[in-house]
């Protein structure tokens, strides 16, 4: 059970591809997941995730507000009770990143951080519980980002360019370190999408140099084949067992 928070952080890594095109994510977008895992060998509803976008203004700038969060259901709260909230804020039209949030609750274990962003720099201030806050300025790449930003940028890839067994690379900035990831395009399939009925989906793999994912085309996310390219179903392997997290509700598309 410690491990359920995989799913999201999974989810978050799964969803990441190249832009090819400049991205305009709506506001007030609403995406519903249920999260399932694999015990005894039975998928077993364990949590939701939902995500959602948002416009802020400030006297400065304008940014879009994407938030991510999960939480286990009631019913399993009393084995191991989790509450994650992941944030960006981006550029609305190019998705580059300004801030970057995390704040963690799981069995009574928090981690709070935060990611600036700034030119080709990232400073992040992290508070672990019963530690001390710390402070750390890394060099990135100029095109690597957050995990939460490449979700929506996937939505910008033009897929009828792409052949089958494609692959694309790129980097990510997690846990106070850039990963590197690259994605593969797998072709179609017709998948459940929740209260958007059957749906042509295209079909993509991941692989990263981590140790959170295991297996050759085993960690997989579904994103529908039109103009919203909204994930619908994402299932993934990491070392403790196998998962999935199929769409429920999408509204404000």
């Amino acid at each position: 059970m410690k491990k359920i928070a995989f799913i999201v952080t999974t989810f978050l890594i799964l969803c990441s591809f190249t832009p090819e095109n400049k991205i305009v994510v709506p506001s007030g977008e609403n995406l519903v997941y249920t999260g399932s895992y694999n015990m005894s060998g039975l998928m077993t509803q364990l949590a939701q995730v939902t995500m959602s976008t948002e416009k802020i203004s400030t006297s400065k700038n304008t940014y879009l507000h994407l938030n991510c969060e999960l939480a286990t259901f009631s019913k399993w709260d009393k084995f191991f009770k989790i509450r994650d909230i992941y944030e960006s804020y981006v550029n609305p039209i190019t998705l580059k990143p300004s801030l970057y949030k995390r704040s963690i609750d799981e069995g009574g274990y928090t981690k709070k951080e935060k990611y600036t962003f700034k030119d080709n720099k990232v400073t992040s201030v992290v508070k672990k519980r019963n530690r001390d806050e710390t402070t750390k300025t890394f060099a990135i790449g100029a095109s690597t980002q957050d995990v939460i930003s490449l979700l929506y940028k996937v939505r910008a890839v033009d897929f009828t360019k792409l052949k089958t067994g494609q692959t694309k690379s790129f980097t990510i900035v997690f846990d106070e370190k850039e990963i590197p990831v690259t994605l593969k395009y797998m072709g179609t399939e017709t998948i459940k999408a929740g209260n958007l009925g059957e749906k042509t989906c295209y079909k993509l793999s991941i692989g990263a140099k981590t140790d959170a994912l295991k297996g050759k085309d085993k960690n997989l996310i579904w994103l529908t084949a039109d103009d919203k390219k909204v994930p619908t179903l994402m299932k993934f392997s990491i070392p403790v067992g196998t998962g999935q997290l199929v769409l429920t509700s999408a509204t404000g598309i």
